[in-house]
């Protein structure tokens, strides 16, 4: 049997997917039609139901619960593990840590005429920058791997960076604003869910199981053969080194990705029910949400 399965570049994903996609591990009778997509492409292609198996920002998963189901394992959440945001010119540090929690009028004229760069609309990290500066609503959609590029050009006032981007902003003269992973584990002291792996509901649960079982092999063969995908990996990284490609590994692969657990499954529920309360996503993903 052959699924559609899409997932991103980046070395977190191909790094759990890499035992699946080349039997290295049993797949019990599975195969998969790989696409390769950035987290926003992806997002969208939930939306339309086109992969059997996909790869999704959890903001997102909202907006598609009622065509994919989560499984239990792939996922990336974790502490210290957030997106981040970022500057050009150091004096908007400043200027933005001085606003108080209760902005002035003149405070939020003055967030509002900012460009921010997002990595895309139903991106976790869009959605933990607007609960963390919910003023900040200038925003442009560029692909994660341009933001960088777009402030050194003065396109944006400020980034919002995921993925390797947090260990190379600073070697491009660029600064830090915000990390917002720690904006909310200070909220809610929960891990932040980014992104997760959902089956289309039309699956049977005797394929959506064997699904999760073989993904979850996958990762734990990664797990004891960390250098067996290294060409892989490689093939994917845009140019990364070997030393940020394992960074980035570290950062988003850990217990959460072998099975979301009792923890992972909390801290999903309390991004669902903030963004409710924030009315950004519908009653119905509440309802249905791990149903």
């Amino acid at each position: 049997m052959t699924l559609t399965l899409g997932f991103s570049p980046c070395p977190n994903d191909t790094f759990i997917f890499d035992a699946l996609i080349h039997h290295k591990i049993d797949t019990e009778g599975l195969d998969f039609d790989v696409c390769y997509e950035d987290v926003e492409t992806l997002n969208h292609k939930a939306f339309n139901g086109e992969l059997d198996i996909t790869k999704l920002s959890y903001h997102a998963y909202a907006h598609a619960v009622e065509k994919y189901m989560l499984l239990n394992a792939g996922s990336a959440l974790g502490f210290g593990v957030g997106p981040m945001l970022i500057c050009k010119r150091p004096e908007l540090i400043e200027q933005l840590s001085a606003i108080p929690h209760q902005p002035s009028a003149d405070d939020i004229s003055f967030l509002e005429n900012l460009v921010v760069g997002i990595p895309g609309k139903y991106t976790t990290a869009n959605f933990l920058l607007g609960l963390a500066f919910p003023s900040l609503i200038n925003k442009q959609e560029i692909v994660f791997s341009e933001i960088e590029q777009a402030l050194l050009d003065e396109r944006i006032d400020l980034g919002l960076i995921i993925h390797e981007n947090r260990f190379t902003y600073q070697n491009k003269g660029l600064h830090k604003i915000m990390d917002l992973g720690d904006y909310w584990e200070r909220t809610t002291g929960a891990p932040i869910p980014l992104g997760g792996i959902v089956a289309r509901r039309q699956l049977s649960a005797e394929i959506v199981n064997r699904i999760d079982r073989v993904i979850r092999r996958s990762v734990e063969y990664a797990f004891a053969n960390p250098k067996s995908g290294l060409d892989f990996i490689r093939s994917h990284a845009q140019e990364m080194s070997e030393e940020v490609m394992y960074k980035h590994i570290d950062l988003y692969v850990n217990r959460f990705s072998v099975s979301l657990g009792d923890e992972g499954k909390t801290a999903i529920r309390t991004l669902f029910r903030k963004a409710w309360e924030l009315k950004l996503i519908p009653q119905t993903s509440k309802d249905l949400f791990l149903s």
